[in-house]
């Protein structure tokens, strides 16, 4: 298990799609440990493959208050969202420093496969869905700050830019 660097955005990983998984094996099961403990390491709530630079659709998530309850999901899909908006700061190892108010819905229904290799179906509300789907967000390419308008998406990219120096 080890740490892994999260990429600097603007990396090309962070717009592409993630590959699906065909099978659980053991290298999957190490990309998920090193997932976790990059997680911890940051503190984090979350973490998707391609953040690391591994284009498949991996993602952990763990936000629990104790820590240690880390769900492993592979392809995971989101079947249910709920009507009711939650806010929560959102923000990304990837583009240090910066943090904006995204509204995801509050709860969510998600498939995806276990580490045992068989398919799950998992509710997750408040921050472990707001963690959710910002990690398929990353699978799928895209950026929290995606969800903003155009004009509060350039003002946080220029100030990320000018924090990075």
């Amino acid at each position: 298990m080890t740490k892994r660097r999260c990429l600097p955005w603007p990396n090309p990983c962070l717009r592409t799609p993630a590959e699906p998984v065909d099978e659980i094996t053991d290298d999957i099961r190490a990309i998920w440990d090193d997932m976790i403990d990059t997680m911890e390491a940051m503190p984090g709530v979350g973490l998707a493959a391609n953040q690391i630079g591994v284009l498949k659709r991996l993602a952990v998530v763990d936000a629990s208050e104790e820590r240690g309850k880390a769900v492993r999901m592979a392809n995971p899909e989101i079947l249910h969202a709920s009507v009711h908006l939650r806010a929560h700061e959102e923000a990304s190892p990837n583009l240090p420093g910066v943090f904006a108010r995204i509204e995801r819905p509050r709860a969510v229904t998600v498939r995806f496969i276990g580490t045992d290799s068989t398919v799950h179906e998992q509710d997750f509300v408040g921050l472990w869905a707001t963690s959710v789907q910002h990690q398929i967000d990353h699978l799928n390419g895209k950026m929290y700050f995606d969800h903003l308008s155009k004009t509060k998406r350039d003002i946080l990219l220029r100030r990320a830019k000018k924090l990075k120096g």
